[in-house]
């Protein structure tokens, strides 16, 4: 007999549309698990179990009209989907994963959480992030650290480290998460889930907090690429005021059905050296990388080895840039000394940056975007990049951090990931496929990153491997 949690994200908003599923029943079924779970996972850094309540009651208010009136409903309407705490709920707290913001309270929602209510869906609370999500890690002095449910001595990654370990162990059937350097795709490869970080503005970052970088972009974890799409459905779209905005998807089309479709034969790119200089790339990954080319050529593609000069100016312009972010965080005065030691690090660091060395960074970003779409995926090119997501298998909880040369701490977190902030740069999407596990039982995740604005035809080619080698029925043992 399946539990509520066994299925997926689609399975329970039908379920709820049909009146075979109350929202109700769901939510308390999700609450019960985080009460007995989550002091040993650290997903959630604040938990809303009344305002959880209240939304699957007026959902359920509104399942019940919706079938009587024969009107539709959106499509995971009822369906939980909890907030990473970079994110602003109003009147929810939102800590950014920082002592100094630990009773921040404010008073305007995200647009992605706009979205979210306005479709309907329920928030179960704010999931755990480190501080200002800088590191790929989720550790702070807050809660304790997100672990994946796949070993729980190894970290749920970061900087969705919470979102993902949440839908890694049942506590969620999907989490918007957020993705500034990998942040969505390096937690969805430790905890083996499917994770899109979309096509820079396609996903609003306002109405307070726009990533004028463009690095940054909410984005869905889940188990399923059809979930995921589904949640991509729903967050996407343009709002007032926003620094940029990716082609639209032709009008009546959404990303859902593109789960459902033929990628057709597709020229793909396989790369396996870091373009980052010095950077050793595990066996594991490796053999995760080629074994899912092999699947690709076996599934009708045209898989070719590729290798991108190793660039250390692109390293440097992101370190910079990122640096200048972690400075732009708002802080209180008082609240500077209660910050940690990366923290403090990137925050002296972005202070040192010229208006003009961040202005040459964000143009090499913008060259670096220029000769992948010239040189590399023009029509007629390659229309996929696949690679691996991370350097290394997943990390134990505190092996990446360092407190005291937080300087060594993010040479170590860049060579842990070296190959997801790329897309970060150039604003193109990429996901992590869960399709490959270790020896250990691990999960090890490979990425495929796409032109910009073509998030379809990931979904479409991600879908196709979920049918040739289906991953969601693999749950840890805290399932």
């Amino acid at each position: 007999m399946a539990d509520l949690h066994d299925l997926t994200a689609l399975e329970q908003a039908q379920g709820i549309r049909s009146g075979e599923l109350s929202p109700v029943e769901l939510t308390e079924h999700y609450l019960a698990r985080i009460e007995r779970l989550d002091d040993t996972l650290g997903a959630f850094l604040t938990r809303t179990p009344d305002l959880a309540r209240k939304q699957a009651t007026d959902a359920e208010s509104e399942a019940t009209a919706a079938r009587r009136e024969g009107r539709e409903l959106p499509p995971l309407h009822g369906v939980p989907v909890p907030v990473k705490d970079l994110n602003q709920v109003a009147g929810v707290r939102c800590t950014m994963g920082s002592r100094a913001l630990a009773d921040h309270v404010p008073t305007v929602d995200d647009h992605v959480v706009g979205k979210l209510r306005t479709g309907g869906t329920i928030l179960l609370g704010k999931t755990n992030t480190p501080e200002f999500g800088l590191p790929c890690y989720t550790e702070n002095e807050l809660a304790p650290p997100a672990r994946t449910p796949w070993d729980l001595a190894r970290s749920a990654g970061g900087s969705s480290g919470g979102a993902a370990a949440a839908v890694a162990a049942g506590l969620a059937p999907v989490a918007q998460a957020t993705d500034g350097g990998g942040s969505i795709r390096i937690p969805a490869s430790v905890c083996g889930l499917f994770g899109i970080k979309p096509s820079r503005g396609r996903i609003s970052g306002g109405p307070l907090l726009h990533d004028i970088s463009g690095l940054a972009t909410s984005g869905p974890l889940a188990r399923t690429v059809a979930d995921a799409a589904t949640l991509l459905d729903v967050l996407a779209g343009a709002m007032p005021g926003d620094p940029f905005a990716a082609p639209a998807l032709p009008p009546g089309e959404t990303f859902a059905e593109h789960a459902r479709r033929d990628p057709g034969r597709l020229r793909i790119a396989c790369l396996t050296e870091a373009p980052v200089p010095g950077t050793e790339v595990h066996a594991d990954c490796r053999t995760a990388t080629t074994d899912t080319a092999a699947l690709l050529t076996g599934l009708g593609h045209e898989v070719e080895e590729l290798s991108l000069p190793a660039d250390d100016g692109i390293l440097l312009a992101f370190t910079r840039v990122w640096s200048v972010l972690a400075a732009s965080r708002p802080v209180p005065p008082e609240g500077e000394e209660l910050l940690m030691p990366l923290t403090r690090y990137l925050r002296d660091r972005g202070a040192e940056v010229s208006g003009t060395d961040f202005a040459r960074s964000m143009y090499a970003f913008r060259m670096l975007s220029q000769s992948l779409a010239d040189g590399l995926m023009p029509p007629g090119g390659y229309d996929v990049i696949l690679s691996p997501t991370l350097a290394a298998p997943p990390a134990e909880v505190g092996a990446l951090r360092n407190d005291a040369d937080p300087q060594a701490e993010f040479a170590a977190i860049g060579a842990f990931s070296p190959f997801t902030a790329l897309y970060n740069a150039t604003g193109q999407p990429a996901v992590n496929v869960p399709v490959q596990w270790n020896a250990e039982g691990l999960p090890i995740g490979v990425m495929l990153a796409g032109r910009y604005g073509d998030e379809a035809t990931l979904i479409a080619l991600s879908a196709q491997l979920e049918q040739a080698r289906p991953w969601a029925g693999r749950t840890p043992s805290m399932w």
